[in-house]
């Protein structure tokens, strides 16, 4: 990339350019054109009305022009990638004095699907950053309304006056301490070895009364006499109807907060907003909104970091990172946001469910390949976690390229009020009925209505006038826990690919609502993620009907003697190599490749289609979408088996149903199917009509080895059930004795 921005000294990043697009742009036109003659073959050789085999032909034809669609729509994420590198050296000398405050949001919202010691954890690494503390607030959103979350909270806001000086005098790195005393190791003849022992064990200590305390499923009035706090538990509350709570724990501004050094100490805010039956609280986007009311009134520090309450901090340095976009003197003031990677702690070496996010969003997220290059387009989609926020993008304010925003920190508007008349009037902010009659969750703050409000609100900053960035540094920013059974996998792409869907059905489709508010490639890098729903029923008709028409001896492709062969084998050739290529030099496995494969079909055949049939209820009113979250932990059997990298089926699923019946259709159909044509033809005609037949259901025989293993050769309880499995067969057979039309 030929770019001006480059070499400039006084910027306070750099950007460069992807490599290698000679090759790139091979590619492309290559598998375009093969597209295009396989297209073409297919219209000119469409069997006759009545002929045996048309609707199934008429079927993969539809397939494979939805396939060159979508194949067309992700080049929009490939063509002009970047890359950012800021300078946190320049950022200090020139505005160090000028650091604007920075408010952090993390979201909880059930004690036992999200312990309290992983949700402190990463309060606790937060609060270590290498900033200034006065000018840094910490805020938790507990929508379990849980007095064991709050009690893990006043015991982390105690522990912090010790870690923060052990995190700065020791170049601490990964800041949660869970993870830090779990990666490393000291010598008793290393220097500070009585200081790291010593702070082992202040926190172990700490993660014994909280997990006590969540065994014994409350506090003892010993410790609630501690804190006046524990009253607000004195009433009949539960998870889903509890008056608000808002409890500084620590205030940044009492020259009484110091840490163990004498240094102040950050702001740590408590937050549990009202929850009443009657009213519906719009899951995470409403927490969010309350937490933008509730710190506006606190701290009001003009960039906003949003995390969930499992991705801790990993790099000391990401706030400073990401002030190198926003401080920028020169292209600073375009950018609402800055999207850091989703990365995950908990990763295996062949990355089984596709979950550690290599290549692009359908396998996981999009951190190599797919979000430098909607970078390129404009800025990447804010995926609801690791995100830099400027405040005023988030309330709604609309792009002026005449007015640069300046970050220097605003001050609340009672900056004088003790802290209790704070929480008095930030709880006020946090009721139920506060938002009726506003534009919060309409033209103010996260958007409602959606599974993936993240997603719609990033778009509609986008279309505001407002870039982002994506900041992607050697050092991971924030680590995270990623699914480590199918079904936690399946069931989070099953949300996320509804709510993109919805995003696509509704007014703020990209196409529609982005048009003249968003160049044209950032539209389409949008809608790729909108159809991951509709990929759903081509890849079905993919994996059955020609497994099926090799059965009763349809050929549904051409011969290898034929010309029209080439360019099937070309398309299928230099899509895997291009595939494999990526992985491999992205840094993936081979058998991580293949791990990819399998689960984009997993999720394609099963996430996908369920988020299509909801969407589609939905629409037609007959069901609501509702959160899911996923469980940040597992028993220690399942975890050892995802440890060994063994697929945990388990739990009874209609997912694992459907998977199932396609995973034993297909060796039916290749082995009866091949002796069929065997028998009557020869083994010439079986290897020259339906080598391409043949390979396909090989290969999903070879791709679907985990379910066999899980239906007839295990007996852990990660295995499928019996029940599964002999429904599936059933389904298998009533599609192995059906005609084909």
């Amino acid at each position: 990339m030929g770019s001006s921005e480059q070499g400039k000294e006084g910027r306070l990043f750099e950007i460069r350019g992807g490599k290698g697009r000679l090759w790139w742009w091979f590619y492309v036109g290559s598998v375009l054109l093969g597209f295009v003659l396989i297209w073409v073959y297919r219209a000119a050789h469409l069997p006759e009305a009545g002929e045996k085999g048309r609707w199934a032909w008429t079927a993969v034809f539809a397939a494979e022009l939805w396939f060159g669609f979508y194949w067309l729509l992700t080049l929009s994420v490939r063509w002009n990638p970047i890359y950012r590198f800021p300078f946190r050296d320049r950022l200090s000398q020139r505005f160090e004095d000028k650091l604007p405050g920075v408010d952090i949001f993390i979201c909880t919202a059930d004690p036992t699907i999200e312990p309290p010691t992983i949700a402190i954890n990463t309060v606790l690494s937060v609060l270590a950053y290498d900033y200034p503390s006065e000018k840094l607030s910490v805020y938790l959103s507990d929508d379990g309304g849980s007095i064991l979350t709050f009690y893990g909270m006043l015991e982390a806001s105690r522990f912090a006056k010790s870690w923060i000086p052990f995190c700065k005098k020791f170049g601490v790195e990964p800041l949660s301490p869970a993870a830090f005393f779990s990666r490393s190791a000291i010598s008793a003849h290393d220097p500070g070895f009585s200081e790291w022992s010593a702070m082992e064990k202040l926190y172990k200590d700490m993660e014994r009364r909280i997990n006590a305390a969540v065994e014994a499923g409350d506090i003892s009035e010993e410790i609630k006499a501690q804190h006046e706090a524990f009253s607000e538990w004195n009433f009949a509350t539960n998870s889903k109807d509890h008056q608000p709570i808002v409890k500084i724990l620590v205030d940044g501004r009492d020259r009484k907060a110091r840490d163990v050094e004498g240094y102040a100490l950050p702001t740590v805010v408590y937050m549990a907003r009202e929850k009443r039956p009657k009213y519906h609280h719009n899951f995470k986007a409403g927490a969010l909104n309350a937490l933008l009311r509730v710190s506006a009134e606190i701290s009001n520090g003009p960039i906003i970091l949003n995390l969930d309450c499992d991705m801790y901090a990993n790099s000391a340095s990401s706030i400073r990172d990401a002030l190198c976009f926003f401080m920028d003197e020169e292209r600073g003031h375009d950018y609402a946001f800055v999207q850091y990677p989703q990365r995950f702690t908990n990763s295996t070496k062949h990355n089984l469910y596709a979950s550690f996010m290599t290549i692009i969003q359908q396998n996981s997220d999009a951190l190599k390949v797919d979000f430098p290059g909607l970078d390129g387009q404009g800025g990447p989609a804010y995926t609801g976690t690791g995100c830099f926020h400027r405040r005023e993008c988030l309330q709604g304010k609309i792009f002026d390229k005449k007015v640069k925003v300046e970050l220097k920190g605003k001050r609340p508007k009672i900056e004088d009020a003790s802290a209790s008349n704070l929480e008095e009037i930030a709880g006020n902010l946090a009721t139920c009925n506060y938002e009726e009659n506003t534009q919060w969750g309409k033209e103010m703050g996260v958007k409602y209505g959606c599974p993936v409000e993240d997603v719609i609100t990033g778009f509609a900053i986008q279309c505001r006038g407002w870039k982002s960035v994506y900041c992607n540094p050697k050092t991971e920013a924030f680590l995270g826990l990623a699914p480590t059974t199918l079904s936690q996998a399946l069931v989070q792409h099953k949300r996320w690919s509804e709510g993109d869907l919805q995003i696509l059905l509704s007014k703020y489709c990209p196409f529609l609502y982005g048009h003249g508010r968003m160049n044209f490639g950032l539209q389409m890098g949008y809608t790729v993620y909108c159809c991951w729903a509709f990929n759903s029923l081509p890849t079905l008709a993919y994996v059955v009907i020609p497994s099926i028409c090799l059965l009763h001896g349809i050929s549904l492709f051409p011969s290898v003697s034929s010309y029209w062969f080439i360019p099937f084998a070309s398309v299928i050739s230099i899509s895997t190599t291009y595939s494999l290529w990526e992985s491999i030099t992205n840094g993936e496995t081979l058998q991580g490749w293949w791990n990819e494969q399998r689960m984009k079909l997993y999720k394609r055949t099963t996430s996908y289609l369920f988020g299509l049939v909801d969407t589609i209820l939905n629409l037609m009113g007959i069901s609501n979408s509702t959160f899911v979250i996923t469980p940040k932990v597992a028993d220690e059997e399942a975890l050892k088996r995802y440890e060994q990298e063994i697929m945990e089926f388990g739990s009874a699923s209609p997912m694992f149903t459907i998977l199932s019946a396609v995973a034993m259709l297909n060796p039916l159909c290749l082995v009866e199917g091949g002796r069929r044509v065997i028998m009557e033809a020869g083994f010439g005609a079986f290897s020259s009509r339906f080598l391409l037949q043949s390979m396909l259901s090989g290969s999903l025989v070879l791709i679907n080895l985990p379910i066999y293993q899980a239906s007839f050769f295990r007996t852990d309880k990660g295995c499928i059930r019996t029940s599964t499995t002999l429904a599936s067969i059933a389904i298998a057979m009533i599609a192995f004795l059906l005609p084909v039309m």
